[in-house]
């Protein structure tokens, strides 16, 4: 104890960074037992990321896309010469125009040619040649790559022999290379959505009248929250469904961010009790790495062992859950109880409740969205005298040695764990003070 204090006044004294000479923090080390929340280093300027927000209360489609990406800001010349690049012989207008009384811009596709059937390969080289962003190029093709896996699976046939019928045609390539264009000169970072609508009804297709959502959205959206309300028809179309599927990270709620734009991008149609418009929002968001939806799910358990809980929190982490808690409770008539909570990605919900059921005793549960937060973090490496402990530092000074390095240390040589704790945090602090 007394070489951890003489530490604690060696290391106490405030240092900041030259490179911000006006900002102070103390640095302290831990008294035995003490751990990342009492330590501070140099606060980093966070890095600004822009977010875009698909909201799909009306459908998506290609088209839809792109009008509400380039109303939302993105160059429409610089878009054009990259979609001219595409020698399509395709000439292409943006008008704004109304639907339902709201304002939109309409993204149209002009050409003569007839052939609506492509490959794989041949959609491909076509991106290929095309003069895009390394970036736009590879979105635009894992696109369509997106696409293809979806309609093999619906046609039982091979990846390399998918025959492109309404996605294949000049408009739908361009539809979806404008998309990822656009995205692209606005610098979106992250692509979030909505729940989708996906409409109802029925659709006519080179395949014949089928219902909605078509078999291709269907197996585009496996997974995604969709619903379907408004007019019978089909408001999500495969195009959309694919830019969705493979461009987007989350699907729920609005994530926290400073709002700096909105774009609404018109439909072909103009429905008499919705407006048919894509709306797209686009913010900044900074320090905070993830802040994303999430569902939490909960159950109140008053007649499992210890032994049953802990291993259906064993099942559930191995699933994929972010987090499970278990919180002693008292529920009606003073019965002791456990109220098991699960922190989920949406996408995993069903799964996870499915784990639940089957592993407890319990007869309902409670799903509730919530919003998440986490911080930017890195990994750092110390070489303590018992071996390699890494550290998980944060732009906001805060930071920890990984516990699984200093048991495995500590183990190892027969030591307490706060011992090894405190020479990982100590030589990390030394090591930050170096860079003064």
């Amino acid at each position: 104890m007394n070489t951890l204090l003489l530490l604690w006044k060696k290391y106490r004294r405030p240092f900041h960074y030259p490179l911000f000479p006006a900002r102070r923090r103390s640095a302290f080390l831990p008294v035995a037992g003490c751990f990342a929340s009492l330590h501070r280093v140099p606060r980093y300027t966070g890095i600004s990321m822009t977010l875009c927000y698909f909201d799909v209360f009306s459908g998506i489609s290609g088209d839809m896309t792109v009008g509400a990406l380039v109303d939302a800001g993105a160059d429409w010349h610089a878009l054009e010469a990259a979609l001219l690049s595409l020698q399509l012989g395709a000439s292409f207008r943006l008008f704004k125009t109304k639907r339902k009384g709201m304002a939109a811009s309409k993204f149209a596709v002009d050409f003569t040619e007839q052939k609506k059937h492509r490959h794989l390969p041949h959609i491909e080289k076509i991106i290929e040649g095309a003069e895009l962003s390394p970036k736009a190029k590879a979105n635009a093709l894992a696109v369509f790559r997106r696409l293809a896996e979806a309609e093999a699976k619906a046609h039982d046939v091979p990846l390399e022999k998918v025959h492109f019928h309404e996605v294949g045609a000049v408009d739908s390539i361009c539809d979806i290379v404008g998309a990822c264009v656009a995205l692209d000169l606005l610098k979106v970072s992250e692509v979030h959505c909505s729940r989708i609508n996906v409409g109802s009804g029925t659709v006519e297709t080179e395949h014949g009248t089928l219902p909605v959502p078509a078999p291709a959205t269907s197996a585009l959206l496996a997974g995604r929250p969709i619903y379907s309300a408004g007019p019978q028809t089909e408001l999500t179309t495969p195009t959309g469904a694919a830019l969705l599927a493979t461009l987007a990270i989350s699907f729920g709620p609005l994530p926290a961010m400073k709002l700096k734009a909105q774009g609404m991008g018109a439909g072909d149609k103009d429905f008499p009790g919705q407006a048919n418009v894509l709306r797209v929002l686009i913010g900044e968001r900074s320090q905070a790495a993830e802040a994303t939806s999430v569902s939490v799910i909960e159950a109140n358990i008053d007649d499992s062992t210890p032994q049953v809980l802990a291993y259906a929190m064993e099942r559930l982490l191995a699933a994929g859950a972010l987090d499970v808690t278990l919180t002693p409770i008292y529920m009606k008539k003073n019965r002791p109880a456990t109220m098991l909570s699960v922190i989920s990605t949406p996408e995993l919900t069903e799964q996870l409740a499915a784990v639940l059921f089957a592993e407890t005793s319990t007869l309902g549960l409670r799903i509730t969205q919530a919003e998440r937060r986490v911080l930017s973090r890195q990994i750092a490496e110390v070489e303590t005298s018992f071996g390699k402990v890494r550290i998980k530092y944060n732009e906001q000074g805060a930071f920890a040695p990984e516990y699984e390095d200093c048991r495995s240390a500590a183990a190892a040589h027969g030591v307490p764990l706060r011992t090894v704790v405190a020479e990982a945090n100590q030589l990390f602090a030394s090591q930050r003070k170096s860079h003064e």
